[in-house]
C-alpha cells in the first residue's frame, strides 16, 4: 500500500508558480519542491526570483527562474516556452502572482484600478491559458489558482475594493475555467 505521505509526491512534476520568488509565492515555491517538484519560479523581481531558484536547488530539486510580468502576453508565452524547453513538460501552474493597492474607491485612479485587474485578474487568466495549451498538447496537467477570502467578504478596515473585486472574479473564472 505504500505510505501515505507517498500519496502527496509530486517527484517527476514540473511546475510553475508566479509570484514565486516572494510572499507567499516563495512558500508555495519551496513546499512544492519539498513535495518533490522541479519549479519555474515566474517572477517580476529579478532579486528575489533567483534567489527563490537557488534555495530550491539546494534542496536537491530543478529550478529555474524566468523573469515574467503576468499583464505581458509575450512574457507570459516566454515563461511556458522557457518551462518546456528546459523540463519537457508542464504538469502544474500555480497562479499566485497578485497586488493590492490599499485606496479608498472614491480615489482610486484609473491606472491603479487597471493595474490591480490586470495582476490579479487578466494574468491569472492569460497564464491559465498559455498553460492550458501546453496541458492539452500533453493531455495532462493542472492549474491552480490562488484567490482570497477577500473575494467572499469585505476586510474591514482595508480600503481595497479593487483588489477584493478581482479575487471574487478570480473565484468565479476558476469555476468557469473548470466547467470548460
Amino acid at each position: 500500500m505504500g505510505n501515505i505521505i507517498d500519496k502527496f509526491s509530486l517527484k517527476n512534476q514540473v511546475g510553475i508558480v508566479t509570484g514565486g520568488g516572494q510572499g507567499l509565492g516563495k512558500v508555495f515555491s519551496l513546499a512544492l519542491a519539498e513535495a518533490g517538484a522541479d519549479i519555474v519560479v515566474a517572477e517580476l523581481n529579478p532579486e528575489t526570483g533567483p534567489e527563490t531558484a537557488k534555495e530550491i536547488e539546494a534542496m536537491g530539486h530543478r529550478a529555474l527562474f524566468v523573469e515574467t510580468d503576468v499583464r505581458s502576453h509575450l512574457s507570459i508565452e516566454a515563461m511556458v516556452e522557457k518551462t518546456v524547453e528546459r523540463f519537457g513538460r508542464l504538469d502544474f501552474i500555480m497562479n499566485n502572482a497578485g497586488i493590492v493597492k490599499w485606496c479608498p474607491a472614491e480615489s482610486v485612479t484609473e491606472k491603479d484600478w487597471r493595474e490591480v485587474i490586470d495582476v490579479n485578474l487578466n494574468g491569472l487568466f492569460y497564464c491559465s491559458q498559455a498553460a492550458a495549451r501546453q496541458m492539452i498538447k500533453q493531455r495532462s496537467g493542472r492549474i491552480i489558482n490562488i484567490a482570497s477570502m477577500s473575494g467572499y467578504i469585505v476586510n474591514r478596515p482595508q480600503p481595497q475594493a479593487s483588489y477584493n473585486a478581482s479575487k471574487a472574479a478570480v473565484i468565479h473564472l476558476t469555476r468557469s475555467l473548470a466547467a470548460e
